[in-house]
């Protein structure tokens, strides 16, 4: 399965990088034809449950076909497994009206959902500082004021997830939900596009009085970190399979150009210092890999793996960042340039560092767990 999702993602969505980044209208049927092949083809939603139109793997089986599909930014999306932390969420924590609604065309790719959770001008880091309100009114429903940013894929969103206060204020540690807001709501907008670093697909949006039923609370009033915690454990160590999947990428760019490039020395595979970058890169992917895989495991066996998903985040985005850094130097001017997607590359690992969570945060939050382990035994009284 893994090497026909490799054969798909090469053949089939990587020539369409170039329409599928720019966006518009040609960008959209360049999607809808790579998923019309997918399905023709048996690849389409593999990790997404069998009885609502998917493959039905389970996350472990799923974590090596990930790292073929991460190849590209637009493989999960052409291959159907985008939605995979909604409906997974939803699946576990939304009301059975809210799941006869919204799971069905998830997974059939006829509505696409995105997740509302940072503020502008309050750290991503401390979700107790959220400001957004939502308020319960005498019918039931609520009614939502807030702005968020960085929403990936708000525009063409057909549902939210928005973390909001329903209780407390800003700070307090109680008081977060999450709730389901469709996109069509009166008072929801699209502030503005975010580019980060040039790239799309990142937006601000606002809530002004949004109403939204009463049943779309997910996880029950109060509970948004404890379903949030699941899902950014999950969300985190997908998004490191498919880190290793474009760093895999960028490593046969650059082993590529070394066996094809010379020049008046020779070929550029003969110089040490090229072969430098071909080992370090090569170490730096073949020790993160274990790391992820010991959090898909813990993941998939539902146990704790904080830690693990704090270690494997940040080797990730490290290992991606660097590998791409290592096949631009070895390319020479035309790393820099259109001709190769080194660019975009190292962009995602730059990137990387800082969404969902920066280094910062969990090199803190896995060494204070670890040092608890070794604190002073407890002292018995007599």
């Amino acid at each position: 399965m893994r090497d026909r999702v490799d054969r798909f993602v090469r053949t089939h969505v990587i020539p369409c990088e170039p329409v599928l980044d720019a966006g518009g209208p040609r960008a959209a049927a360049a999607m809808a034809d790579l998923r019309v092949r997918a399905r023709d083809e048996g690849l389409w939603a593999l990790p997404l449950p069998a009885e609502l139109g998917g493959g039905g793997l389970p996350f472990s089986a799923y974590a090596d076909v990930a790292e073929a599909e991460g190849a590209s930014d637009h493989g999960p999306a052409a291959l159907g497994s985008a939605p995979l932390l909604d409906v997974t969420m939803l699946a576990r924590h939304a009301a059975g009206r809210v799941r006869e609604a919204y799971l069905e065309p998830l997974v059939s790719g006829r509505i696409r959902a995105c997740y509302a959770m940072t503020e502008p001008d309050v750290p991503g880091t401390d979700p107790f500082l959220t400001a957004t309100r939502a308020r319960r009114g005498p019918d039931g429903a609520w009614r939502i004021t807030g702005r968020k940013w960085f929403t990936s894929g708000a525009a063409t969103a057909g549902l939210v997830t928005v973390m909001a206060r329903t209780s407390g204020a800003p700070g307090d540690r109680e008081g977060l939900s999450l709730l389901l807001v469709p996109t069509g709501s009166a008072g929801f907008r699209i502030v503005r596009e975010l580019p980060v670093l040039g790239a799309t697909g990142q937006y601000e949006i606002e809530l002004d009085d949004v109403r939204v039923p009463g049943d779309h609370l997910v996880g029950g009033e109060g509970r948004a970190l404890d379903v949030a915690g699941d899902r950014l454990a999950l969300g985190r160590t997908l998004r490191c399979l498919r880190w290793l999947g474009q760093a895999q990428r960028a490593f046969d760019l650059m082993c590529g150009r070394a066996a094809a490039r010379g020049g008046s020395r020779g070929p550029l595979a003969d110089h040490q210092l090229v072969q430098q970058h071909v080992f370090d890169a090569l170490l730096a992917l073949r020790t993160t890999r274990p790391l992820v895989h010991e959090a898909v495991a813990l993941i998939a066996a539902g146990r704790d793996a904080r830690t693990e998903v704090g270690l494997a985040k940040v080797a990730a985005a490290r290992m991606l960042q660097q590998v791409a850094d290592s096949a631009i130097q070895v390319h020479g001017a035309a790393g820099l340039g259109p001709d190769t997607a080194l660019p975009a590359l190292f962009r995602s690992g730059r990137t990387a560092r800082i969404l969902d969570g920066p280094d910062e945060l969990h090199i803190t939050s896995v060494a204070r767990r670890v040092l608890r382990g070794y604190g002073p035994e407890p002292v018995t009284p007599g």
